[in-house]
């Protein structure tokens, strides 16, 4: 044997003996020391050994929340029956105990008496392992579990007991299963066959599914409508992707909010790049019009294709009776906030190219290279798709996949049926109505 393999052995001998009183004979043989290691770490009360730091437990934690199951399809409803299951045992047990709402700010590193709610809360909900011990330690293995909790409740995966993080760990047992019932009927009404490829656009978790072979393909954050401009739930297909699209201004952006705005900046619409036509497709100077007029004037506000549009370099259609669509956006910080439920109702698409390159897969000559072509030029380019692609605007707030882990949002549009669930609800009238510039045109 090796120096340093002697080296080691003693090291390791002298740390278990320090830590456990264990006797030489105790740790004589390689696999004694390590069942005596193990036995320590798996101790239900182990007391400062709490504190272990494993850096990868997170990590290995979130990466098997996220996997390429889809919410939708044939199977889903036997998922979330599997959980509805679970979470009756969960229920039938006394539920899960509240932590306190006093200790926000806790993250790993910190010792708190809440820190033992907090354990207690993990384990029944199976994001912490039950023999993780009780100590009041905030160690790796509970930022782990925090971590875990949060990705699973579409909450950012930093480990910190914030607001929304302890106000989605005290919703009752009760309440969740409550939301795995009713998401039930919603995800029975939608077994049926979806198509081979087809897009899912989840509205309270705000993400959108591309869908293969029963596979997601792409998972893409988005955007979408706030509670007083809701995104409209759709069964249909798409059939068009246009590439450096005009944007035409809805008559509810046009009352509400560009009109307001000419009244106090008369110079709006041009810096904007925004130009007004009649009927006859003829175009109308701005300071013809008057904008203290009762109405809005009864003309087609249009901006030009640009880095300024509101639709960025890509517009995707499908057929729908409130005009909405999926689009690009200027404005990519917006996909970074926690409430992304602020637009006027169509959806924006992180990283839209990807989706529209798997779109239009089967349309030639429209490869990656030849998308990003167009876009450079910012011509006003319209594709129709050789093949439509299914796709589905859904409300789903709690659903499991085949991978049995159960995931919960927020109900933004309070259709559950309990309050505790609208944990981030943002209504219009809290929205800066002179923002348009910044937030609301690039939201249509």
């Amino acid at each position: 044997m090796s120096n340093k393999n002697n080296f080691e052995l003693i090291s390791r001998r002298s740390l278990l003996r320090s830590a456990v009183s264990l006797g030489a004979a105790a740790v004589a043989a390689p696999v004694l020391a390590q069942d005596a290691l193990q036995d320590i770490i798996s101790a239900p009360r182990r007391g400062a050994w709490d504190d272990q730091f494993d850096a990868s437990a997170a990590s290995r934690a979130t990466v098997n929340v996220v996997s390429n199951n889809p919410v939708l399809g044939s199977q889903a409803p036997g998922y979330i029956q599997q959980a509805i299951g679970e979470y009756q045992g969960i229920v039938s047990n006394g539920g899960w105990p509240r932590v306190t709402p006093g200790q926000a700010g806790l993250r790993i590193g910190n010792a708190d008496p809440a820190v033992q709610q907090l354990r207690q809360r993990l384990m029944i909900s199976g994001d912490l392992a039950r023999n993780a011990g009780m100590s009041t330690s905030f160690d790796s293995y509970v930022d782990s579990a925090v971590k875990r909790f949060q990705v699973r409740h579409g909450l950012p995966a930093d480990g910190v007991l914030g607001e929304f993080t302890l106000k989605a760990l005290n919703v009752p047992a009760e309440t969740r299963l409550m939301q795995l019932q009713t998401n039930l009927v919603r995800v029975q009404s939608m077994a049926g066959d979806l198509g081979i490829r087809h897009v899912m656009v989840n509205i309270p978790a705000a993400y959108i599914e591309a869908v293969e072979s029963d596979r997601v393909v792409l998972r893409n954050t988005a955007i979408v409508g706030r509670i007083d401009r809701p995104t409209h739930l759709v069964n249909s297909k798409i059939y068009e992707v246009i590439l450096n699209p005009y944007w035409t201004a809805p008559r509810s952006i046009v009352e509400k909010d560009i009109v307001p705005l000419m009244r106090k900046d008369p110079t709006y619409l041009k810096r904007n790049n925004i130009r007004l036509f009649d009927g006859r497709g003829q175009e109308v100077a701005p300071e013809t019009v008057d904008w203290n007029a009762p109405k809005a004037p009864n003309l087609m506000f249009r901006q030009d294709p640009g880095k300024i549009n509101a639709m960025a370099s890509t517009k995707i259609n499908f057929h729908n009776k409130n005009g909405e669509y999926m689009h690009d956006t200027p404005q990519q910080g917006l996909f970074n906030k926690l409430m992304r439920f602020e637009s006027s109702g169509c959806v924006r698409v992180q990283n839209v190219r990807d989706l529209v390159t798997w779109l239009l897969r089967d349309t030639a000559p429209w490869s990656r290279q030849e998308i990003e072509r167009v876009i450079a030029t910012g011509e006003n380019t319209p594709i129709k798709l050789a093949q439509e692609v299914p796709v589905y605007f859904v409300y789903i707030t709690a659903w499991s996949a085949r991978d049995g882990v159960v995931q919960f949002r927020d109900d933004i549009y309070q259709r559950d049926g309990a309050t505790e669930l609208a944990l981030q609800t943002k209504t219009g009238t809290e929205q800066n109505p002179g923002s348009i510039e910044q937030d609301m045109l690039p939201q249509q």
